[in-house]
């Protein structure tokens, strides 16, 4: 796999435009004529942003690649909005469009309009309130960036593009550690191939538009309006036991994981789940759950994303779940041998990720929430491994976590792994974790509680070696505005 490593200023703004949407629908300028070649792109993110910042949004208003000889090819078709605090060791999928084939050299990106906000813990014993440092400031609007191993599109092929955004990084402090509210962004970029695990698309959330049951494929519109078309198999996990049928085109949202085709404009999915069945859905994180104890009335839900817009819900808003008992509780690729750790009213916790879906009419009012399924999705949470607290035999250790899921736990919690569990960035197993004393570890997970203790505890999907990402964060790189 190939690792182009783009730090500094705007760059990062850059890679967060040509992932939001390497796409050729946009305009080409120049006289070249597009040829049959499609990009995929993957967005991921985060490393553990600063403790409390709970949101990083900016607007992506318009990117082009160049060659260096031809005239730039602008590759974004429209404006698009990304929360980058949403991401952490995810991928997920925004565009996929054709752009000519070549070889581009740079990429570069205009920006508008960023949006920092934190939780605010202040008030004891009151639930956590959102507030937004005021005047965020990019240090350019534009950045041309100059890619360290030129990126390379072939004729008839699909590549991705990964970005990682370390928030951590990017969001300056003052020196009593407050944020200042500029942002200095610091990324790193990886084309990814089809085909291969770095390019698994792990949660994309869509409507259903069409559906075509006897070819098991149907067609879904993202939140930005890109549409793709989705090929189920016989591998395929139906999460609740639907099936392909269970779907209404207009009414059903879903989430899925799977891969990008090779050669054309298709994800072939490895798991689906229903998100709502009524045409409306939201997702974000749980800052507050009434009661704490016992089966939950309502909880308070970071928005993050949501389809579609026009509701009384929006992004970067808290809002208000209330729950009557009637609800539908899952997991999503909930593959563990782990049965006691269910998911229900009585099982949530701060810190959590999760999607709630319903109809349109119940999320008229962001403070008064009725849905009727709420699924509890992966995420990421980084930390440090606490010292002895590995046990092969029950294949667990505790996480000191940071960021602000380390506000959210308010204390170290305990990591269980399965036999499925995948260990990346240098760590291989278990015995990794042992020999590494107090590593720097990035979970990717599931936040649940423990039945009996009522602890929070995580389920890991990805153990990852946070100071491997971290030394390979800080190689070469070059940006020019």
């Amino acid at each position: 796999m190939h690792t182009q490593r783009l730090f500094t200023g705007l760059l990062a703004g850059a890679l967060i435009a040509a992932l939001a949407g390497c796409s050729g629908s946009g305009p080409m300028s120049g006289t070249t004529t597009p040829s049959a070649q499609t990009g995929s792109v993957f967005l991921a993110g985060t490393d553990a942003p600063l403790p409390s910042i709970v949101s990083f949004q900016v607007q992506v208003t318009n990117v082009s690649v160049s060659d260096g000889t031809n005239p730039p090819v602008s590759i974004l078709s429209t404006p698009q909005t990304i929360d980058f605090a949403r991401f952490n060791g995810l991928q997920s999928l925004l565009d996929f469009n054709a752009i000519p084939a070549g070889t581009y050299t740079t990429i570069t990106v205009s920006l508008a309009n960023p949006v920092l906000a934190y939780l605010n813990t202040s008030q004891t014993g009151a639930p956590p309130t959102i507030s937004n440092v005021p005047n965020p400031t990019l240090l350019s609007s534009t950045a041309t960036v100059l890619l360290p191993t030129p990126f390379t599109v072939t004729a008839g092929q699909n590549i991705g593009l990964q970005m990682d955004f370390n928030l951590r990084n990017s969001i300056q402090v003052d020196a009593s550690g407050q944020v200042t509210g500029v942002i200095n962004p610091n990324i790193n970029f990886t084309v990814l191939t089809p085909g291969t695990p770095d390019a698994e698309i792990d949660e994309f959330n869509a409507s259903v538009v069409s559906v075509n049951a006897s070819a098991d494929t149907f067609v879904v519109q993202n939140e930005h309006g890109k549409q793709f078309t989705i090929a189920a198999n016989s591998s395929t996990e139906w999460d609740n036991n639907a099936t392909i049928n269970s779907l209404t085109p207009n009414q059903t949202i879903v989430t899925l994981s799977g891969q990008l085709d090779s050669s054309s404009q298709t994800i072939n999915a490895s798991d689906i789940a229903i998100l709502s069945q009524s045409g409306f859905y939201a997702g974000g994180l749980v800052t507050y759950v009434n009661p704490t104890s016992g089966a939950a009335k309502n909880f308070n839900m970071y928005v993050r994303s949501t389809l579609p817009t026009g509701t009384g819900v929006t992004l970067g808003q808290l809002a208000n779940v209330n729950l009557t008992g009637s609800e539908k509780f899952s997991i999503f690729r909930r593959h563990t041998p782990f049965s006691q750790f269910l998911f229900s009213s009585s099982m949530m916790v701060v810190g959590q990720h999760v999607a709630v879906g319903g109809p349109a009419s119940g999320a008229a009012n962001a403070q008064s929430l009725s849905v009727g399924r709420v699924v509890l999705l992966p995420s990421g949470i980084s930390g440090t491994v606490v010292a002895g607290s590995v046990d092969p035999s029950t294949s667990s250790f505790q996480l000191n976590a940071d960021g602000l899921k380390g506000i959210l736990f308010n204390g170290p919690v305990t990591v269980y792994l399965t036999g499925d569990t995948g260990f990346r960035f240098g760590f291989h197993g278990i015995g990794d974790l042992q020999n590494a004393g107090t590593a720097q570890v990035r979970v990717v997970g599931f936040v649940l509680k423990d039945p009996t203790s009522g602890n929070t505890i995580i389920l890991g999907k990805f153990v990852d070696d946070k100071h491997a990402i971290d030394q390979q964060d800080s190689r070469d790189g070059s940006h020019d505005n």
